[in-house]
């Protein structure tokens, strides 16, 4: 399996605009504080959600590809639990379904990164102070972060958490990481 530092280099290799790399770090944080309260491997958890979108440059545009393209730069690389993890986050274009708590996890734990992101920034003071009810409230608001899809957020009931403490958690994972995520103030 490769370490963060060698997976990092992979990551920036494709070049990824600079909101793919914040996407990529977030969906760390949020894996890596999953792992930890899950009782998981916090390193494959983490390495999986700094990944996700490893093919992302190159698929945007074909994204019933998502996700099968990483897995395929990745096999060797990290765990088949993990690679399986990475097709099921694009489930809806690529056909394939979540079967366990990691693909779960990664679905929720990627997706809500969006949703914080997006709320954090309209905020004065980031994510600083930022509650489980106020990114419920956005949930509930079609239009705001109108790409997020909430679906894949609830399933963090399928990884074995429910909502609040879903977002608490994911919450004070990106607050941990705020200045790399380009959300403090």
């Amino acid at each position: 399996m490769l370490d963060r530092e060698q997976a990092l280099a992979l990551l920036n290799e494709l070049g990824p605009e600079k909101h793919l790399i914040q996407h990529a770090l977030a969906s760390e944080a949020v894996m890596r504080a999953l792992a930890r309260h899950l009782g998981e491997d916090e390193e494959v958890w983490g390495l999986t959600g700094l990944l996700h979108d490893l093919d992302y440059p190159t698929t945007a545009e074909v994204p019933e590809r998502h996700g099968l393209e990483s897995v395929t730069m990745l096999t060797g690389k990290l765990p088949e639990e993990a690679l399986a993890a990475i097709r099921a986050h694009n489930g809806e274009m690529n056909g394939t379904a979540p079967q366990c708590r990691f693909d779960y996890a990664l679905r929720c734990g990627e997706t809500v990164t969006g949703l914080i992101g997006a709320a954090a920034r309209m905020r004065p003071t980031g994510l600083e102070g930022m509650e489980p009810k106020s990114i419920k409230k956005k949930m509930k608001d079609k239009a705001f972060a109108a790409s997020v899809n909430r679906d894949n957020i609830r399933q963090c009931a399928d990884a074995g958490l429910e909502l609040d403490d879903f977002l608490a958690l994911s919450i004070e994972a990106m607050h941990g990481k705020a200045a790399e995520l380009g959300l403090s103030k």
